[in-house]
């Protein structure tokens, strides 16, 4: 298990390194450049102006040159003001240092937000722990309820349970998040006045304002948790060793707690650890939506305002966080299924 792991922390670096330097490439293509150009002097401004600005903060320097930099293996150069002759920092609000060092992602630097005139870790950092919160909450809520709905309609398969909950699972599994959100904003927001969609990172978290986008998510993503589940029950069920059970006289509940449940289990396990990945990038819909100031908030406004570095900066947690539940998944996957070798 250990020498799977370290290889697969080796695959892992490698994917990252590649799926980095792709990303850094789309960014930092020419369109990109110049919105963020226009974007940080004005709308008139000239092509030289444009292309003076560019160069003055390096975005026209070597761009392998500039992946290393950011990657923080190569030392990172300072700007030299062309009035003075002196060495100054490329962006003043972020207090970068004027004489070469190694400063890139691999020492914490992240570089330097364009949109909020901050450096990027003070913005994405209070935004993954407002994420994380919400997806605390929304596995809490799904994850039970999914295996529930699950094991329940996959105990008596064909059943009119079974049935009943079928339909609400692939209903809710079809239904998109923003046409959920919109429909329980107007059900219980303006038709009963129950719950509020304002946002919780401002007024800080309270039912009122966190039930609708936790219920927005949770409804999405419990019905494909409840639908494989289902089908993992129903088959389990099924298999010789159950019937060996019932024939002995053991009671139904019995043998579906002692026997039934521990291996129906296996494959949802799965599922469950992949949803990590979808509720990081799936929250972008539903906090712009309830402007609730999280991951996928601050995403929108980075590609919106074309902020390079925290584009950069939030497509590396993307990576990360699908890698590392990736490998989670498969080596709890191997600990839950006595009959998988990792060699």
């Amino acid at each position: 298990m250990i020498t799977f792991i370290i290889r697969r922390l080796g695959i892992m670096a490698l994917t990252m390194l590649c799926l980095t330097l792709v990303v850094f490439f789309l960014v930092n293509l020419e369109p990109n450049l110049r919105k963020l150009s226009i974007s940080q002097t004005n709308m008139r401004a000239t092509d030289a102006q444009i292309e003076s600005w560019l160069v003055r903060n390096g975005y026209r320097d070597n761009f392998f040159v500039r992946y290393g930099e950011w990657l923080g293996v190569m030392p990172k150069q300072p700007l030299i003001d062309e009035a003075t002759g002196e060495a100054t920092a490329r962006f003043a609000w972020c207090d970068e240092p004027t004489e070469p060092t190694y400063s890139g992602v691999l020492q914490g630097d992240f570089g330097c937000s364009t949109r909020f005139k901050v450096p990027v870790s003070e913005r994405l950092v209070p935004a993954l722990q407002a994420t994380g919160w919400l997806m605390f909450y929304v596995m809490l809520v799904m994850v039970p309820g999914a295996l529930i709905v699950g094991i329940l309609a996959g105990m008596r398969e064909g059943s009119r349970t079974d049935r009943s909950l079928s339909v609400a699972s692939i209903a809710s599994t079809a239904t998109p998040e923003y046409v959920s959100g919109v429909i329980f904003t107007v059900i219980f927001a303006s038709w009963l006045g129950i719950l509020n969609g304002s946002t919780a990172t401002r007024e800080g978290i309270t039912f009122t304002n966190f039930t609708l986008p936790v219920m927005t998510m949770a409804i999405y993503g419990m019905g494909y948790i409840a639908r494989m589940t289902r089908a993992s029950m129903a088959e389990v069920m099924t298999a010789q060793y159950i019937r060996t059970a019932r024939l002995k006289g053991l009671t139904f509940s019995s043998v579906v707690v002692k026997h039934a449940l521990r291996n129906a289990l296996i494959a949802p396990f799965t599922v469950i650890m992949l949803q990590f990945p979808w509720l990081l990038t799936g929250v972008v819909i539903v906090e712009a939506m309830f402007r609730y100031q999280g991951f996928g908030f601050l995403l929108v406004e980075a590609a919106s305002n074309n902020d390079i570095d925290l584009l950069l900066a939030c497509a590396l947690v993307s990576v990360v966080v699908v890698l590392v539940t990736q490998l989670l998944s498969d080596v709890g996957y191997a600990f839950l299924n006595p009959r998988i070798r990792v060699s």
